[in-house]
């Protein structure tokens, strides 16, 4: 018996057409405004700290079409009950992780780049454990792309410098997610 299955022929053409079209406007369903402005920071940090925007352009573009699969995955109810498990998992450390970047930018001189570095680490693990079934081993590329990107510890280091130049940056990358720890959305 052929094992066709419409809905899942759908969700794998949704996630090959979001997949290509990557942009602000086709994406605004699944990453809310504040989210926006988070993501157009570290846009900002990662082309001033690599002096390459196009390698910039893609770690914020992977981020993205993670960020849209992983949520197309989720409103099409494709998560067994363990995956939702690493994802409640996945959201309370990403929780840990928002409050410890909070905390160290409000009070300076108490960043330890290791700490951060292995929250975003462990962030990486548990996705990557949320996706592995779900998406293609070109996503988990993605995956780790990114959080190795932002888990650099020169980049962190530089980030938390609290005369540096990424201050201003680092100071709206935080109030964005204050405002998303508050809502509850992390």
């Amino acid at each position: 018996m052929d094992a066709f299955s419409s809905k899942d022929m759908a969700l794998k053409a949704q996630k090959k057409i979001l997949s290509s079209m990557a942009t602000k406007s086709s994406v605004q369903m699944f990453i809310d405004d504040t989210t926006s402005e988070i993501l157009d920071e570290l846009y900002r940090v990662s082309k001033e700290y690599t002096g390459n925007k196009s390698e910039a352009q893609k770690v914020i573009k992977d981020l993205i079409k993670i960020a849209v699969k992983i949520g197309l995955l989720f409103r099409n109810n494709r998560f067994s009950t363990e995956e939702l498990g690493v994802a409640q998992d996945f959201k309370k450390k990403l929780h840990q992780g928002a409050m410890t970047a909070i905390s160290f930018y409000e009070v300076d001189f108490t960043f330890d780049k290791t700490v951060m570095a292995d929250l975003l680490s462990s962030c990486r693990d548990l996705l990557i454990k949320l996706v592995n079934t779900h998406l293609t081993p070109k996503s988990h590329g993605r995956i780790n792309h990114v959080f190795n990107h932002y888990s650099d510890p020169q980049l962190l280091t530089k980030l938390y410098e609290p005369s540096g130049p990424f201050r201003p940056n680092l100071t709206k990358i935080c109030k964005g997610l204050d405002k998303l720890v508050e809502d509850g959305t992390i």
